[in-house]
């Protein structure tokens, strides 16, 4: 189904990955897995056709069905079921059907006719993709990723990130395709719907290939596993379920210590003898001998993995401010006669730790936009306190420009930087090098991540407002994020799915949307943070 042939990727002169072969075959369920950076955006990307490696091949049959992490496409005036049914071609067929129903109630007779024919041909590409049980089948889908029927009704350009992606992810299980490409599938998911999909592509027959920083997600559904080693440029094929492969690795590690170590100790034996006889005439020939045994025996060991490099993130000291940084009164939002949330008040005072909870859909990064001034309010103000200093991580990484590259997005978010302390900034996470001159178009999620916290990190903000800011993010990485939310000094508001960043932050209070009632923290909330 996908054959990768001897491909070498590239970024710049820096290799991502070199002389790789693998094949995805019916059945194969395969984790990709890696640091962030390693390569494993870009590996997907040319998976599904989207361009083109600097060596080798890649090759596929059937069709594949492809969910980025960070889908954009549909025309905004469509609706969501229109969207998940145009992977069939189903929309265009229920289109015609309904322009063609209007048209046979013309009085002209030869509009009736030619209507009526339509209307035919429509149904036979309707009844062709599934007909109404396809319908029926996803709208199954998207109810079970949290998709309720009001929301499938609605253009794309009245819903939030959240909930377009999560459409996207139902248009590609619906498609019928028979290789899946998962970047991040559970982005945006509650626990109920990610519950959902672990069994959906356990039953899956066809292929897939899944990256995914969901543990429990990988452990239950992968049967293969590719670890892109960003330190030798290279794959590792591992032929069984994620807790083999893990037993496996720490296994291979063991190995390759063991054979360098033994390595090494002859080869210091070679060298050291051959050092004597070097002294001597007639055993010269002797000691080049031994010289060059020496170099076989270090050249033919496979290289000693390193240890993955990760970004250290440290919140910035934030700036001098009033008791009362950040207030809001009276916010409300509707789309159309949607109506979001309304009536909402806040208070951020200095140092206070606040967590926003609510079902997807319910307005939380509707209302951080608002409070971060990129969107307006249809009533109440936002009131901005004595020296407040904003710095916000949005959870679709639009406070990116994409069409710049990483180091002119620093420089665009600290001015006041030269250009060698604004490429320190960025080394520190990770970016250095041909890494600074990438578009931020072309980024991973991680690496989109990993940009938008060090925009944070010069901004000296006294209020953090954070949306999601442990998405895509490897395991290291995102404890790097935890410790920082743990100790950075100013005040935080927060969005977030993953209970271990609420729990870093031990908030003070609680606001649930959409009704806006505000309480203090307790446990007794943890056990939402999933769910909503």
């Amino acid at each position: 189904m996908l054959t990768v042939s001897n491909v070498e990727l590239r970024f710049g002169a820096r290799v991502l990955m070199s002389d790789v072969s693998f094949r995805v075959d019916k059945g194969d369920k395969v984790g990709l897995v890696g640091r962030n950076g390693a390569g494993k955006t870009t590996l997907t990307r040319m998976l599904s056709g989207d361009g083109q490696p600097a060596a080798g091949s890649i090759t596929s049959s059937g069709k594949i069905g492809y969910l980025p992490q960070d889908p954009k496409s549909g025309d905004l005036a469509t609706t969501a079921r229109d969207r998940i049914l145009g992977a069939r071609g189903l929309d265009e067929a229920l289109t015609a059907m309904r322009k063609a129903e209007i048209d046979m109630g013309s009085p002209d007779p030869a509009t009736a006719e030619k209507a009526m024919k339509a209307y035919t041909r429509a149904d036979a590409a309707f009844s062709a993709g599934g007909g109404y049980a396809a319908e029926s089948e996803a709208t199954t889908i998207a109810v079970s990723l949290g998709l309720p029927d009001r929301v499938m009704d609605q253009p794309l350009s009245t819903l939030s990130g959240g909930q377009r992606r999560r459409i996207e992810l139902a248009r590609i299980l619906f498609s019928d395709a028979d290789t899946l490409l998962l970047d991040e599938p559970t982005n945006h998911l509650d626990a109920d719907s990610v519950v959902w999909l672990r069994g959906f592509l356990k039953a899956f027959s066809g292929g897939i290939v899944i990256i995914s920083h969901d543990v429990e997600l990988i452990e239950e559904t992968v049967n293969k596993v590719l670890y892109l080693d960003a330190n030798r440029a290279t794959i590792d094929i591992y032929n069984m379920g994620w807790k083999s492969y893990l037993k496996q690795r720490e296994a291979d590690e063991h190995r390759r210590k063991r054979e360098r170590a033994l390595a090494e100790k002859k080869a210091d034996h070679l060298v050291t003898q051959a050092n004597k006889f070097r002294a001597k005439a007639s055993k010269a020939a002797t000691a080049q001998q031994m010289l060059r045994r020496a170099e076989q025996l270090m050249s033919g060991l496979e290289g000693e993995r390193a240890n993955d490099k990760v970004a250290h993130i440290k919140f910035p000291k934030p700036a001098p401010c009033g008791k009362t940084p950040l207030m809001a009164e009276g916010l409300s939002k509707s789309y159309g006669s949607l109506e979001i949330f309304t009536d909402v008040d806040l208070a951020i005072d200095k140092g206070s730790r606040v967590v926003i909870l609510g079902l997807n859909g319910a307005g939380k990064t509707t209302l951080l936009r608002m409070l971060a001034g990129a969107l307006t309010p249809d009533t109440g103000e936002i009131q901005p306190g004595h020296g407040l200093k904003i710095g916000y991580f949005a959870q679709e990484h639009e406070t990116l420009d994409t069409s710049r590259t990483v180091l002119e997005n620093m420089q665009m978010s600290a001015p006041q930087l030269t250009d060698t302390e604004a490429r320190s900034v960025l080394g520190s996470f990770l970016f250095s090098g041909d890494d600074t001159a990438k578009p931020a178009g072309v980024l991973s999620g991680g690496e989109k991540t990993r940009l938008a916290l060090a925009s944070l990190i010069v901004s000296s903000a006294n209020v953090l407002l954070l949306d999601e800011p442990t998405n895509n993010l490897d395991p290291a990485s995102r404890e790097e994020v935890l410790r920082a939310i743990r100790t950075y000094e100013g005040a935080i508001v927060l969005v977030s799915h993953d209970e271990g960043a609420v729990l870093a932050l031990e908030p003070d209070r609680v606001l649930l949307l959409p009704d806006g009632d505000e309480d203090l923290w307790s446990d007794t909330y943890a056990d939402l943070v999933a769910l909503a």
